[in-house]
């Protein structure tokens, strides 16, 4: 080759052949491309993925105050929830719900219950009300010395149909509270005097379960089935008495004393005198409200305790049975003034009458 035909020939740079570097640039050029490309793409899908769970995270129905009430079970994980969530219309998208959780991390912090949720509500606010244990809960108040007839009253008044009502009041329940309980006698004086609260959802049944729980923890935690039996008397003679005592004399000051005289009754075998008996058999079973109303639980007329209770007692009457005041009174009554004067003879307790109870004893 001829030295002037040496300007043909591509000349090495930096070593390498001209031409390839050439292809070496365009080689990184391509994979600066390709690498813009990429994270153009990912930008792009990570703005439409922040847009949309964004918007997955806002109220279904903005606006709207219609509650749906949902049940969290203990065993849901927040997948489950979320599509539980969805699938009752309260929230747009359940993966979107479960990414919060997870991304906030309070999803081992979802508590199960009852809750009154809506589609108003964003993904946040629900899951704060999830994670705080903000479930549904109402109160229900039964009183001391309210019949089965006054509390099926109070349920179906706290929301109960009657037919839900009378269904679980006509149930057979059993535990140690209804061991001495005759098996055709109804619940009258079990339904134990007291507020509760209860979490949405909660069926009859289970209400008056409650009752009957917190009822048999008094009965334990005062001894009362022994205390009775010293007595002579079995849990259902207890809870009897205590009954009449109860209606008889609502103010515990002299609860222990009117225990004292039925007592003394009772052990003689005579009448326990008690007005308020004949008084409830005529509104539970019919007739007229009158001291010879014919009727097994005129303790007017028929000697020793009526079938059942008349009424739940409260505590400061079961514990009046069960602790009656020394003394041998034989008669009492309530006097216009609300007092209750005691008498050792009939001859006492007819002056009673004519000092103190001119208006009462006259009805």
């Amino acid at each position: 080759m001829k030295p002037e035909d040496l300007k043909h020939v591509p000349q090495p740079i930096n070593g390498y052949p001209s031409g390839l570097k050439v292809k070496r640039k365009w080689y990184r050029r391509k994979r600066v491309i390709i690498s813009a490309i990429v994270l153009a793409l990912v930008l792009v899908g990570a703005f439409a993925f922040s847009f949309w769970y964004h918007l997955a995270l806002q109220p279904l129905q903005p606006g709207t105050s219609t509650k749906v009430q949902i049940t969290v079970q203990p065993a849901m994980d927040s997948d489950a929830i979320g599509e539980l969530l969805v699938n009752e219309n309260v929230i747009k998208n359940a993966f979107a719900f479960s990414f919060y959780t997870s991304l906030h991390r309070v999803g081992n912090s979802l508590q199960a219950g009852t809750y009154s949720l809506t589609a108003g509500e964003s993904v946040s606010q629900i899951v704060e009300r999830l994670t705080g244990g903000d479930t549904e809960s109402f109160d229900i108040t039964f009183l001391p010395g309210a019949t089965v007839a006054d509390n099926r009253q109070v349920l179906i008044d706290a929301g109960y149909s009657a037919v839900q009502v009378d269904a679980a009041l006509n149930r057979e329940y059993e535990g140690t509270l209804f061991q001495d309980k005759p098996e055709d006698a109804d619940l009258e004086g079990y339904i134990y005097g007291e507020t509760y609260r209860f979490g949405a959802g909660t069926g009859v049944e289970e209400v008056l379960q409650t009752t009957f729980n917190e009822y048999m923890r008094v009965i334990d935690q005062n001894d009362l089935v022994n205390r009775f039996a010293s007595l002579g008397l079995n849990l259902y003679q207890g809870i009897t008495l205590a009954s009449i005592i109860q209606r008889e004399v609502p103010h515990n000051e002299d609860q222990r004393q009117v225990a004292q005289v039925f007592l003394k009754r009772y052990n003689e075998g005579t009448v326990l005198g008690s007005d308020v008996t004949y008084m409830f058999a005529a509104k539970k079973f019919g007739g007229v409200s009158d001291p010879s109303l014919d009727s097994p639980y005129n303790t007017r007329i028929k000697a020793g305790l009526p079938p059942g209770p008349i009424a739940v007692p409260g505590l400061s009457a079961l514990e009046a049975t069960a602790n009656p005041a020394e003394g041998d009174f034989v008669y009492f009554l309530s006097g216009d003034d609300d007092v209750t004067y005691f008498a050792h003879t009939l001859a006492e307790h007819e002056q009673n009458i004519v000092d103190h109870c001119q208006v009462k004893c006259s009805l």
